[in-house]
């Protein structure tokens, strides 16, 4: 799988984010040209992200990569911290993410990301235009078969 346009399009998706949550960056403080590593240990590569500022770039690569702080686990787990669908203490805790490095640079990333309420669904079909309402049921569709989710609950709102 060629890693560079997958790259391209995460770091194009992320600066969307970036301007319609620009406290997502803000809120890394000290920590926003820190380099992080996402690592879904499911998938054959890892994401790093520099926030840059609030003009994040994404790479992905084969292997470890390389970051100030790692934070690893199923895909699943990952997003499901991204849409407050799981709770990241108690996945620590059972060891189904692992935190790796700069501790406080990984909770701060985790704080802005709950701190901004990231629906990354909504947030794709905010960029898709005409392709919204169809690429909205796949990601339902697909969330229901195979439990990933990939969109916000009402429940996690309300908290």
């Amino acid at each position: 799988m060629p890693l560079a346009p997958l790259s391209l399009s995460l770091t194009a998706y992320s600066r969307k984010i970036a301007k319609s949550h620009p406290g997502l960056f803000r809120r890394l403080g000290d920590y926003g040209y820190t380099r992080f590593v996402l690592d879904p240990t499911d998938l054959p590569f890892v994401l790093c992200l520099e926030p840059n500022g609030g003009i994040p770039n994404v790479i992905v690569t084969h292997g470890r990569g390389e970051g100030t702080a790692r934070i690893a686990g199923p895909m699943a787990a990952l997003l499901g911290l991204v849409h407050g669908t799981f709770d990241g203490d108690a996945l620590f805790f059972s060891r189904d993410l692992v935190v790796e490095g700069d501790t406080a640079a990984a909770l701060a990333l985790r704080n802005a990301v709950d701190n901004a309420e990231l629906d990354l669904s909504k947030e794709l079909a905010r960029i898709s235009g005409p392709l919204a309402p169809p690429l909205q049921f796949l990601l339902a569709f697909a969330e229901r078969q195979i439990g990933v989710s990939f969109s916000r609950s009402e429940e996690a709102a309300a908290w």
